[in-house]
C-alpha cells in the first residue's frame, strides 16, 4: 500500500518562501510520477507541479512557473516543492499524489493521495 505524507506547510508573509516535502512509502517509485495539487476554500482542486521519479521530467502550472521548483530525492523517496515569492493567492491546502506512468496535470489520473498540508500566505 502506497502512503504519502506531506509536511512543511505553515504561515508566511507575501514574498516569503516555504518548502513542502512529500515522503512516499510502500513500493519502489522509479516508474511513478508524483504531483502537487492545491485546493483553496471554495475553489476546485488545481494542479501545481509534477515530476517523474525516474527521469526527472518536470511540469508546472503557469501560475507558479518561475516561483516554485519541484525536485526529488530517490534515495529517500521524497519529493519537495520549493515555493518562493509566495502570494496570498497561493493560500491553499497542498496535496501530493502519485500514479504509475507519465506525469499528468489531471488529479483524477492519480491513484494515491496524501492528507494535505496547509499553506497560508498573508498580505
Amino acid at each position: 500500500q502506497v502512503q504519502l505524507v506531506e509536511s512543511g506547510g505553515g504561515l508566511v508573509q507575501a514574498g516569503g518562501s516555504l518548502r513542502l516535502s512529500c515522503a512516499a512509502s510502500g513500493r519502489t517509485f522509479e516508474t511513478y510520477a508524483l504531483g502537487w495539487f492545491r485546493q483553496a476554500p471554495g475553489k476546485e482542486r488545481e494542479f501545481v507541479a509534477a515530476i517523474l521519479w525516474g527521469g526527472g521530467f518536470r511540469v508546472y502550472a503557469e501560475s507558479v512557473k518561475g516561483r516554485f521548483t519541484i525536485s526529488r530525492d530517490n534515495a529517500k523517496n521524497t519529493v519537495a516543492l520549493q515555493m518562493n515569492s509566495l502570494k496570498p493567492e497561493d493560500t491553499a491546502v497542498y496535496y501530493c499524489a502519485t500514479r504509475r506512468g507519465i506525469v499528468s496535470m489531471r488529479g483524477n489520473d492519480y491513484d494515491y493521495w496524501g492528507q494535505g498540508t496547509q499553506v497560508t500566505v498573508s498580505s
